[in-house]
Order: structure tokens, then C-alpha cells, then sequence
């Protein structure tokens, strides 16, 4: 195997880039498919096309890790930050699945706001990813990130006081809890790539 010694690799930080770009292009396909009068089966072709490149990216990043000598940061974070937003990128598409395997005609609300909170958590972690270069301004990132984790587990736990309310039938109950449970699983994923990129961060200074 041959080992490269260039002290410093950016296609690390552009690899990064990718696959946040690639959660921010995820997330608003998810966004599409809960609407109710959405073309499910091809957004959730479109939604396993990008599951499709998140998982290439992440290929890429442990292929650069086997033939690196040198990293920008500790190797163990590098795996660990590809590993965090390849789970975000599979959550999200599981819930897309799950909608479209369980023909979900209609999704309360508050799977509305579940969406929205990836979304805005997806734009934030690309805004954030160019930053991991200088290791700058990056606090902010990792506090708001946080609070949207904290916003989605309150309204994941009022989507599960609303299933068993007694409003849905049982199969019904079933199906949408799944999907609502990717999707929180996606927002606490989310908290992780922050988490990571905090701990990079703190190392670094």
C-alpha cells in the first residue's frame, strides 16, 4: 500500500463538504415526500440516489484514511465525523422508505416540524464544514445544532402522545411510529456530527 506524506490532504475537508451538501439535498427531498400531494415513489428514488453518494463519499473518506500518513486531525475523528453523517443520510432515508412502503396517506403536523428541524440542522452542518479548515467560529455551529436536537425529542414526544391518543387506529399507530422514530433518530445523528466536530475543535485549539 502505497502511504502519501503530504501534511495537510483538503480533499478530506471537500469530502466533508460533500456529504453535507448531500444531507442538505436529503433533507429538503424529505420535505417534498411528506407533502400530501407529492409524487412519493420518484422523490423516494431521488431520496435513495443521494443515500447512494452519501454512502460513495463516506467509501471515499475511509479509502483516504487507509492510504494517508498524515491527516488534518486524528484519525479516529475523521472516522467517527464520516460515520455520524452517513447515519443522518441512512435515517432520512429510511423515514422516506418506510412512508412510501406503508402508503402514509396523510402525516400530522408535527412530522411537518420534525422535517423542518432536519432541515435547518442539514443547512448548518454544511455552513459549518468549510469552517473545519481554520477550526474558527465554530461554537455557535455546535450550540445551535444542541437546540434543535432538544426541539426535536419535545416533538417527538408529542407525536408519540398523539399516536396513542386514541386518534389512530392501531396499524396505523405502528407505521407512523417508525417513520417518526427515524426521523428522531436523524435529529439526535444530527447532535452526533456536532458532538464530533466540537471534540475536533477543543483538540485542535
Amino acid at each position: 500500500m502505497r502511504l502519501r506524506l503530504t501534511p495537510r490532504e483538503d480533499s478530506y475537508y471537500e469530502l466533508f463538504a460533500d456529504s453535507a451538501n448531500n444531507l442538505v439535498t436529503a433533507s429538503r427531498l424529505l420535505v417534498e415526500i411528506i407533502g400530501d400531494d407529492s409524487d412519493r415513489e420518484a422523490l423516494a428514488e431521488k431520496m435513495r440516489a443521494c443515500e447512494h453518494a452519501g454512502d460513495e463519499r463516506t467509501h471515499a473518506i475511509m479509502n483516504r484514511l487507509n492510504e494517508s500518513f498524515i491527516t488534518p486531525f486524528d484519525r479516529e475523528d475523521i472516522y467517527r465525523l464520516a460515520s455520524n453523517l452517513d447515519d443522518v443520510m441512512d435515517f432520512m432515508e429510511a423515514a422516506a422508505d418506510l412512508i412510501v412502503l406503508y402508503q402514509i396517506d396523510h402525516l400530522p403536523k408535527e412530522v411537518v416540524r420534525q422535517v423542518e428541524v432536519l432541515e435547518r440542522a442539514a443547512e448548518l452542518t454544511a455552513d459549518a464544514m468549510p469552517r473545519l479548515r481554520s477550526m474558527q467560529h465554530l461554537n455557535e455551529y455546535w450550540i445551535e445544532i444542541n437546540r434543535l436536537e432538544n426541539q426535536a425529542d419535545q416533538i417527538y414526544r408529542r407525536l408519540l402522545a398523539k399516536l396513542f391518543s386514541g386518534e389512530f387506529d392501531t396499524l396505523t399507530v405502528m407505521k407512523m411510529r417508525e417513520v417518526i422514530e427515524q426521523l428522531e433518530l436523524a435529529a439526535d445523528a444530527f447532535e452526533h456530527v456536532a458532538n464530533t466536530i466540537e471534540s475536533i475543535a477543543v483538540k485542535e485549539s
